[in-house]
């Protein structure tokens, strides 16, 4: 994660409410490659209790274009 590189990637608590309803999905976090290309960082700012299932999207062009920020504080 170098600074000014953008994440690749945003995290998402999923919350499943049963059977015909959609889940809720809550961003809590960026996720950027290792400096390794191995694996990945996953920044989460601080003050957010994640616990449960976690989904990582890729970040395209309409995700920029949704106006989300990609500047989560570290």
């Amino acid at each position: 994660m170098s600074k000014g590189m953008k994440p690749t990637h945003r995290a998402y608590k999923v919350t499943e409410r049963g059977k015909d309803k959609k889940p809720i999905w809550h961003r809590v976090g960026s996720v950027w490659p290792y400096e390794s290309g191995k694996g990945f960082n996953l920044v989460i700012p601080e003050g957010i209790s994640v616990t449960g299932k976690i989904v990582c999207i890729e970040v395209s062009e309409d995700t920029h274009s949704a106006g989300d920020a990609d500047d989560i504080p570290l």
